[in-house]
């Protein structure tokens, strides 16, 4: 067995066809949610193989959320978005938050769809009103449609969950239009 292994040299067009077979598995297309596995963590970045030539390396802080922790571990698996296959560095480029927004899009179409409340965190003030977090991503409260009453104080109701109903939503355009005042 070992004398036929040593005597057998592929040509170029042989490692071509081994090289084409072995990514054919993996059918990773660019601008799409992918799993990887946790191969290494580094000061503060995480080195996730996805299947492809190289690893990629994502920011820990893509893994935590607003008020807790990162508790990623060599060998977990998670789910990253992929931008590029290739940068200029040979690396793929990776993104957690992006996976999320994919993922939390997902979700948000089909409450939308069965006109169903969804729970989204108010985290900041803008022109005209508020912005959202619904667990990744990022929708626009009216100032009309924060209570029954005009409010003046908002900061109650800052940083903490609450029910909303989405009145609008686009997602070419990445825009969504959330309602507590519907809720009430």
């Amino acid at each position: 067995m070992a004398s036929t292994a040593t005597s057998y040299n592929p040509s170029r067009d042989d490692f071509a066809a081994m090289l084409d077979e072995s990514f054919a598995g993996g059918n990773l297309q660019e601008s799409s949610v992918i799993k990887g596995i946790v191969v290494a963590i580094e000061k503060d970045m995480a080195v996730i193989d996805v299947g492809l030539k190289t690893e990629g390396r994502v920011a820990l802080r893509e893994f935590a959320g607003p008020g807790r922790e990162s508790d990623l571990k060599v060998g977990d698996e998670v789910e990253v978005f992929l931008d590029r296959i290739e940068n200029a560095l040979g690396e793929a480029v990776l993104s957690r938050d992006k996976a999320r927004r994919e993922e939390s899009w997902g979700k948000l179409e089909k409450a939308f769809n069965n006109n169903e409340k969804v729970h989204g965190v108010i985290f900041n003030q803008v022109k005209g009103g508020f912005t959202v977090d619904l667990d990744g991503a990022v929708a626009f409260l009216p100032r009309s449609q924060v209570d029954i009453r005009p409010i003046r104080d908002v900061a109650p109701l800052m940083n903490n969950s609450q029910p909303f109903q989405i009145l609008k939503m686009d997602r070419r355009r990445g825009n969504i239009v959330v309602s507590r005042r519907t809720v009430l």
